[in-house]
């Protein structure tokens, strides 16, 4: 329990070592309260629970200390041992313990003393720090790049059990691939928030959800999950309609008989079969979120034209020769690696800074819709959702206002309440809904959906889906950038230019890329001539970006014709599984409906075969791709 309110009833499970675990629920349903119980931060009101004493827990700190630290250095003193140990080897030293010096080198070497820079090197560079960064004080980075610092601490650090709370929260795409295949191989046991679809259905081996403050657990990834607990609501929802129709029969009874001498006593064991009953709750599987965006009152036509437009900052270029037309039902995701310049052509499209050269115009009636981190901290602290609206639109009544702020999450007291002690996924809600108030034809949205919960990001997804304007991306949640986005930009380099791939072949050139830079680093090490290697390194990448390019191009059709392979066996698993159903009607086998189980046995049959033959289609174009790539990259092994 927090206080009065209970966050989990009575429930049990087993996790046992090994397992990746998924634990997903509503903001504020107990998740982070789970995880302060078990690292006895918080008691139990009732029941037990029990970690083995040897293991080794470790979580991701919530605050980093303004230290002048090097990075570097405040990560690998996260290993606690490690740190102990090597206090104990200089006190040996000091006072000329040869035996003892002797033992603490054994166990610093058990301890991988010995390569823990390298190792913290490595995890620092997956998260999107550079050579340079790692020799940069603590105090220097802001809060998200501390926070990914203290997720580095608890990768370095050696455990059994490993808790992380919202991971990839501060992170972009390349360091949540990275992320999700460093978890992939973690050895030990991982419990892991998340609201962050496809990087759960990558890692999890089992789901604990929060549903009506009990914790349930799936078993399978996130997508197994949803297909589970769809089935389990569907049976839920029948229980209950049979349940009630139970209740009714047995009250109508005692509403006749119990004044009756003769049947009292019938009626009163009814009375007491109607108590005993188990209430079973009905299935509420609608999200409290619903909102969308309402038609813009203008669509000029471009929305903002871009030709050979520079970017920068002072001196220094970040993206040149940008050529970039927006137009209404433009949907483009921007990809790239940290710092490639994503956040900086936003911002420009945001008229945060002005273009460096180049013409860049924009139409009379552009409208622009905004929403990066740092808007939320523009909110009022001391208002509340309803002033925030108040003060956009005075003419509303208050009752239309407070109609809206529900679509989000607000409801009663929540509307007029102060914005300051807000959750930040309350605060990113509200954001949200100020802009989508405004009816922008432009939305820019930098990773939208931090803080955001499943249910929340649902509804933005669905609601984005229907905007009629044009909207340009930046996320980490590649459920959100697969979902909405038609077009993908790669940022990298200091261009910008069409990615004819999807995320897949994203995630493959993003892994290509992390080790092309690993061999030129090995390259730059073990070649005399620094800068010939340098050079040749260069040009060798730029060669390799054009054969990649040409390789995507060459094997377009292919993947083109997966995914048309996958929409077919969709459709034709939708038709078996309404006909399915009709057969499972016992009035259809009746003489009367020959002709209607003829035609049902007859789609079944036809449904059957175009599901086997995209299959196949799929299975011949899945292989052919999969060998053309192997082929490729025998060529840069």
């Amino acid at each position: 329990m927090r206080g009065t309110k209970t966050l989990l009833e009575p429930s049990s499970l087993d996790i046992f070592p090994g397992q990746k675990c998924a634990i997903i629920g509503a903001n504020g349903c107990g998740k982070s309260s789970l995880f302060a119980l078990l690292q006895q931060q918080l008691t139990l009101e009732t029941g037990s629970y029990h970690i083995p004493k040897e293991w080794r827990m470790v979580a991701v700190a919530q605050h980093t200390p303004n230290t002048d630290e090097p990075a570097l250095d405040y990560v690998i003193s996260g290993d606690k041992h490690l740190m102990t140990l090597q206090s104990q080897l200089a006190t040996a030293e000091q006072q000329e313990k040869g035996e003892l010096i002797g033992q603490l080198h054994a166990q610093l070497q058990d301890a991988g003393a010995y390569d823990v820079q390298a190792r913290a090197a490595t995890i620092l560079a997956g998260l999107g720090f550079n050579n340079e960064a790692l020799t940069r004080s603590v105090s220097d980075f802001s809060g998200g790049w501390r926070m990914r610092l203290n997720l580095a601490q608890a990768l370095l650090c050696p455990s059994d059990i490993l808790l992380l709370d919202e991971p990839t929260n501060h992170l972009d795409l390349d360091a949540v691939i990275w992320l999700e295949k460093w978890l992939q191989k973690y050895p030990g046991t991982l419990l892991l928030i998340s609201h962050d679809k496809s990087f759960i259905d990558a890692i999890a081996q089992h789901v604990l959800s929060f549903e009506s403050a009990k914790l349930l657990h799936y078993k399978g990834n996130y997508t197994s999950y949803q297909r589970q607990r769809s089935e389990r609501l569907r049976l839920q929802q029948l229980e209950y309609t049979k349940q009630q129709a139970k209740t009714a029969h047995l009250q109508s009874f005692i509403d006749r008989f119990k004044a009756k001498a003769s049947k009292a006593k019938q009626a009163q064991s009814r009375i007491k079969q109607l108590e005993k009953m188990q209430e079973i709750a009905p299935v509420h599987a609608q999200s409290a979120f619903s909102f969308e965006f309402l038609p813009p009152a203008k669509l000029p036509n471009p929305l903002v034209a871009m030709e050979k437009v520079k970017i920068g900052y002072g001196d220094n270029v970040i993206l040149h020769e940008v050529k970039l037309n927006l137009v209404p039902g433009s949907r483009i995701g921007l990809l790239g690696r940290n710092g490639a310049g994503k956040s900086t052509l936003i911002k420009l499209l945001a008229q945060a800074h002005q273009p460096m050269s180049g013409e860049y115009t924009t139409s009379q009636g552009l409208d622009i819709g905004y929403f990066a981190q740092h808007q939320v901290d523009t909110l009022d602290m001391a208002g509340s959702p309803l002033s925030h609206l108040q003060h956009i639109d005075r003419a509303a009544t208050e009752q239309a206002l407070r109609d809206y702020l529900g679509g989000f999450g607000f409801h009663g007291d929540e509307a007029t309440s102060i914005v300051k002690p807000m959750s930040g996924g309350e605060k990113a809600r509200l954001a949200l809904a100020l802009i989508v108030y405004r009816k922008p034809n432009l939305l820019l949205l930098d990773e939208p959906t931090n803080h955001l919960d499943l249910e929340m990001r649902d509804a933005l997804n669905f609601a984005l889906q229907g905007f009629t304007g044009a909207m340009v991306l930046v996320s980490h949640d590649r459920t959100l950038l697969a979902s909405v986005c038609e077009d993908f930009y790669l940022v990298d380099a200091g261009e910008v230019a069409v990615f004819s791939g999807d995320l897949d072949d994203y995630t493959q050139w993003v892994l290509n890329e992390t080790k092309k830079e690993r061999q030129a680093d090995n390259a730059k090490q073990s070649t005399p001539n620094e800068a010939n290697s340098s050079n040749t390194t260069a040009v060798d990448r730029k060669t390799q970006k054009r054969l990649e390019a040409e390789f995507r191009k060459a094997t377009a059709a292919l993947r083109k014709q997966i995914t048309q392979s996958e929409q077919a066996m969709e459709r034709a698993q939708a038709k078996l599984t309404q006909i399915e159903a009709a057969l499972s009607d016992p009035t259809v086998y009746e003489d009367s409906q020959k002709a209607q189980l003829k035609m049902l046995l007859s789609d079944q049959a036809s449904s059957t075969q175009a599901h086997d033959n995209a299959e196949e289609t799929w299975c011949e174009a899945q292989e052919a791709l999969e060998e053309a790539q192997t082929e490729f990259d025998e060529q840069f092994a």
